[in-house]
């Protein structure tokens, strides 16, 4: 009788969803063309980035062939004139959907939920973000970067963290053999790093990041709550590259001041750990827990899945926060700023991530929130563009291939219709977006989102997070 009511209840769901979308794409297919920017003003974002004004770009396959060149004949010309090209965006802290189940339901049946990799893949195609770092890599998230680099699906290029905690999650160690056992199951399934959690005591913890180092992982994540109330050099094991949020500094301590920040600055600074500020979550927190209606109000909402929007409505944790709760939060979030602020005095290298897929965090909208709420903080424009390109780039150590505007570099590429540097927020005035060679613009992006709306419009009755948990536990 469960099954059955799964069924009925999901029979939408076991479709394929959104099948327009995908032949959209497909008939989209660009193969070899050769394409030339005109005229542009390129912001290299390479570490002098010196500007290149009204220059010509050639991208042969998926390849930057060159700059201020020669135009190869027969090539498809797009008209930069007044605009301005960057790199394409890096997001060093996502949690993509994807197709699953909570449990294993019965043996043939399957993901309970099925989502269509093209619409979520298209949210950040649609703003600029080309690369992206799951931080919570699962298989079937192996599943959807296949099907990006087998050409079905244009989306952005992705990094694959495996989550290890003390408990609660499909990895998880209580001891340092288990958790150098961990490492190793990680890497033998295809993970390129390491992510370490919340629950893990001390003795694991610095023995998975031990054993990353010996298997050649660079490790990120949180700091577990183990260390609260020691020192706070204890939290900068050697090897842990680097940390998942201001967050993770911020709860270890009840001194909100900026020497502390400096300190915790300081430590990082001399272990060699970098940092995700991640001030979107925090902020977005807030505004959740002050009112549902900030979630509802979001012009990116209407993108995101209804099962998704459901389960941010009616299963919000943050939502009727405590005048204390409340307190808290805006303190958590001041003293992230000072961390900021710290990290650059003392020269500390900061990514951009947000969270996305968090409740009121959406795919690709979110990263240009990072970036403003970054200036904000005292980033510098540029600052604030060097940490979601060049500075992912190099911890991903793939700054050989992305991250910065050079001949023989991945095509990865924003054309934007003002300059960045001079407002942050013109990274969201998208004239069109360059992924892995293929050029996108405007009028497609537009209309993507829009079928993307439509679909999630007709398909709302069909999603409610409520029944979905109801009837797995009858």
């Amino acid at each position: 009788m469960k099954f059955l009511k799964l069924l009925t209840l999901f029979v939408v769901i076991s479709f394929n969803l959104n099948a327009q979308n995908n032949s959209q794409l497909k008939t989209n297919q660009q193969g070899n063309v050769t394409y030339v920017i005109k005229n542009v003003n390129v912001i290299p974002m390479t570490e002098n980035n010196k500007i290149i004004e009204n220059a010509t770009v050639v991208i042969q396959h998926n390849i930057i062939k060159s700059i201020n060149d020669t135009i190869p004949t027969n090539a498809k010309i797009i008209d930069g004139k007044d605009k301005w090209l960057i790199p394409g965006l890096i997001d060093m802290h996502v949690h993509n959907l994807a197709s699953s189940s909570p449990w294993v339901l019965y043996p043939t049946k399957g993901p309970l939920v099925n989502y269509d990799t093209q619409d979520l893949m298209m949210l950040y195609i649609a703003n600029g973000v080309t690369t992206v770092f799951e931080l919570s890599a699962r298989p079937e998230h192996i599943g959807q970067r296949n099907e990006i680099t087998r050409g079905n699906v244009i989306g952005p290029r992705m990094a694959l963290a495996a989550l290890i905690d003390g408990k609660g999650m499909s990895m998880t160690a209580t001891n340092p053999s288990d958790g150098r056992q961990a490492v190793r199951i990680a890497k033998a399934e295809q993970y390129e790093f390491i992510k370490v959690y919340s629950q893990l005591n001390e003795e694991t913890f610095k023995a998975i990041i031990d054993e990353a180092q010996q298997q050649n992982m660079k490790v990120v994540g949180h700091v577990p709550t183990a260390f609260k109330g020691k020192p706070a050099k204890e939290i900068f094991t050697p090897h842990f590259g680097l940390i998942a949020h201001a967050e993770e500094l911020s709860k270890q301590t009840n001194d909100y001041s900026y020497e502390k920040a400096q300190e915790f600055a300081r430590l990082a600074k001399e272990n060699g750990t970098w940092l995700i500020p991640n001030l979107t979550n925090m902020e977005s927190i807030i505004k959740q827990a002050k009112s549902l209606e900030n979630i509802q109000n979001l012009s990116s909402f209407k993108y995101v899945h209804p099962l998704m929007q459901s389960k941010w409505l009616t299963a919000n944790r943050y939502n009727g926060a405590s005048a204390n709760m409340m307190n808290y939060y805006q303190e958590q979030a001041d003293f992230h700023k000072l961390i900021v602020k710290a990290f650059k005095e003392h020269n500390v290298p900061m990514v951009a991530g947000t969270d996305a897929g968090m409740s009121g965090v959406v795919w690709g909208f979110s990263l240009h929130d990072e970036l403003k709420l970054l200036v904000d903080a005292g980033l510098t424009n540029e600052e604030a563009l060097a940490s979601a390109t060049r500075l992912g780039a190099e911890w991903l150590e793939i700054s050989d291939k992305i991250g910065t505007i050079e001949t023989g570099k991945f095509a990865d590429l924003i054309l934007l219709d003002e300059n960045p540097l001079e407002n942050i927020s013109n990274t969201s005035k998208i004239s069109g977006v360059f992924v892995n060679g293929q050029w996108i613009d405007k009028n497609k992006i537009k209309t993507m989102l829009s079928d993307i709306e439509n679909w999630n419009n007709d398909n709302k009755d069909e999603y409610n997070w409520k029944e979905l948990l109801k009837g797995l536990k009858n």
